[in-house]
């Protein structure tokens, strides 16, 4: 049987031994071919590339360009205020009565910020209710009739906003709460509104950046959906969250129009969500108009202000997201 196997072995090596002459038989792939597979990439495409890649180039760079032309243009008109009036005093000032020479923006600067926070008390937690209603509830025929419904929301321009608090807003609180129905109530109102598609779109997002396998794990541990969204879901898209509403902050303590229509427009600190007040954008609008002099400097250095502040809330994005990342 050995003799057999040993018999069977070196009859079968030399049909495994591998012939030159079948070998340099064996069909071969025409020069022509692999010769016009590497002319492909011929000169002209190496051009469209280069001048794709200088034209995105030249977006980016007209984009850093604006932004950088804006701040020297507004810090060119602005500074003189800050050497003249002092820094601390422009900021720290309580009165805004430029005519009369003062020049503190301390109250447009707290109205801002007391319009801006109560916006997203609001707005903050329906555009998060919303965002997880799109990517977690909805079927998808609810889904096709609420987000372009939110989309839209996003579109309607400020004044429209405006006119909505104006003419139907402002007389309704009017009539619940007395006065004339301007004031901090009707704004928050109205900007908790606004913010909602920027807040729901970007968590929504974030939401859907969350893998499957996630959501997968929760329910194969017995989670419901509801104990999946709140114990997981959130807390895996919180980065994404936050930076959705720093953004939404910076809409609410940006917006103008809206804000100028309802809000009265007194340059004191209200004493309840009824009494008129001043923001810094609307001082802006109200002003510049007529002013002139001192004046005319003092709105752009309030206009450099408003500047610090969206640089503050792009920073503290970039500085969450890169913690999110390390923690990630």
């Amino acid at each position: 049987m050995a003799n057999d196997a040993d018999l069977t072995g070196h009859d079968a090596a030399p049909e495994m031994c591998a012939d030159p002459s079948s070998a340099a038989a064996a069909p071969q792939p025409p020069k022509h071919s692999a010769r016009r597979a590497l002319t492909k990439i011929t000169r002209g495409t190496y051009l469209k590339e280069a001048a794709l890649k200088n034209l995105f180039l030249l977006c980016a760079f007209v984009a850093v360009a604006g932004v950088a032309l804006i701040f020297i243009f507004v810090g060119i008109k602005g500074w003189p205020i800050f050497g003249k009036v002092g820094i601390f005093d422009f900021l720290g000032g309580a009165t805004w009565f430029p005519t009369k020479g003062h020049f503190g923006i301390l109250p447009l600067i707290i109205n801002s910020l007391l319009a801006m926070t109560g916006a997203l008390v609001l707005g903050g937690p329906l555009a998060v209710g919303t965002a997880v209603f799109l990517s977690e509830v909805a079927s998808p025929r609810a889904r096709a009739l609420v987000r372009p419904a939110v989309e839209l929301l996003a579109g309607i321009p400020s004044v429209v906003y405006g006119f909505f608090g104006l003419v139907l807003l402002r007389p309704i609180i009017a009539d619940l709460f007395g006065g004339l129905g301007f004031g901090l109530l009707t704004v928050w109102l109205i900007l908790a509104v606004m913010i909602v598609p920027t807040i729901a779109t970007l968590t929504e997002d974030a939401l859907n950046s969350v893998p499957e396998g996630i959501r997968e794990a929760s329910y194969s541990m017995g989670a419901t959906k509801w104990q999946t969204i709140w114990r997981v879901l959130l807390p895996a898209a919180k980065i994404g969250i936050i930076d959705a509403i720093i953004l939404g902050m910076g809409r609410a303590i940006g917006e103008t129009m809206a804000v100028v229509m309802v809000a009265g427009n007194a340059s004191v600190i209200p004493a309840d969500v009824l009494k008129p007040f001043l923001t810094l954008t609307t001082v802006i609008v109200m002003d510049m108009p007529y002013a002139s002099g001192d004046h005319r400097t003092a709105l752009f250095g309030v206009a450099i202000i408003l500047f610090v502040i969206s640089m503050i809330f792009v920073a503290a994005i970039r500085v969450i997201s890169r913690f999110g990342k390390r923690v990630g």
